[in-house]
């Protein structure tokens, strides 16, 4: 399983995650999962989030590269729509498990 990582400075973390789970649950599997924490399950791959003061960490892990790449993609283009008005940076850093 690969795993990559994007720690996301903003001061609406939890907006942030709630928005995505609510917006991408249309299309995946999309559950909060305890405080300021959810998971999005897509066929592909999952996003974990997890929003604190001001940062927002979102986890991806899926199979394979084009498995992860499609899910970052996905997740990073709502996030920054989401976020039109903030000068957003989603950057993933990635490792295997």
């Amino acid at each position: 399983m690969l795993r990559s990582t994007a720690h996301v400075a903003t001061d609406r973390p939890e907006r942030y995650a709630k928005q995505l789970v609510s917006h991408l649950g249309h299309k995946a599997a999309a559950e909060h999962t305890g405080s300021g924490c959810a998971t999005i399950t897509f066929r592909s791959g999952a996003c974990s989030l997890r929003s604190s003061q001001g940062v927002l960490v979102l986890v991806v892990e899926a199979a394979d590269l084009d498995a992860l790449g499609g899910v970052q993609d996905v997740v990073t283009r709502h996030l920054l729509r989401f976020a039109a008005h903030e000068e957003l940076h989603v950057d993933w850093t990635g490792s295997r498990r």
